[in-house]
């Protein structure tokens, strides 16, 4: 009789472990796409300033359309990629070199620099990837959270079972696009 008694109490245990390991997994992997679309949202907001940005700086740098094309074109590309946060890491990336781009022309055009539009665009996109940064800090710690769960005993076992994943981190590839856009007037 005891030993039965004590069969319980142990079975019960470990279902409370099992239980409590998957509830934490479930909620590690929910912060994950929660924070994903804190980035989808500041991501959206980027790619909506672009156009406005684009037709201001036509107007004064008539002769520059490549790079303006360039500008759209990454944008685009961007806009379309709904894969992986590594897959999106690497639009994202072409979009900041070309909006780097965009912003060193305000050096070739005093009278663009001196626009107010251009001025308020240009601020706005400094504001919105400086939270781009932030969402992104916040979801690869959420990510960082998953991934030491999916990698760690006793979770280990019941994310393999149970199929729980690592999830991508959503990196920035080039050392200059690691921070917000930086323009020098």
């Amino acid at each position: 009789m005891t030993a039965g008694i004590i069969a319980i109490v142990v079975v019960v245990v470990i279902a409370g472990v099992v239980i409590a390991l998957y509830n934490k997994l479930v909620r590690l992997r929910q912060n994950v796409q929660e924070s994903w679309s804190a980035i989808e949202t500041e991501l959206r907001r980027r790619y909506d300033l672009i156009p406005n940005l684009v037709e201001t700086v036509k107007g004064y740098a008539k002769h520059e359309s490549e790079t303006l094309e360039n500008v759209i074109a990454a944008r685009n590309a961007a806009v379309a990629n709904n894969g992986t946060p590594a897959q999106q890491s690497a639009t994202e990336n072409q979009l900041s070199g070309a909006l780097r781009q965009v912003f060193a022309l305000s050096e070739s055009y005093p009278d663009l620099k001196a626009n107010t539009n251009f001025n308020q665009l240009q601020a706005q996109l400094e504001e919105t990837e400086n939270r781009l940064g932030q969402a992104r800090r916040f979801y690869n710690a959420n990510v960082r959270e998953l991934n030491t769960a999916c990698e760690t005993f006793p979770s280990v076992i019941l994310a393999n079972g149970f199929g729980f994943k690592k999830a991508d981190y959503f990196e920035v590839e080039e050392a200059a696009a690691r921070g917000p856009v930086q323009v020098k007037f």
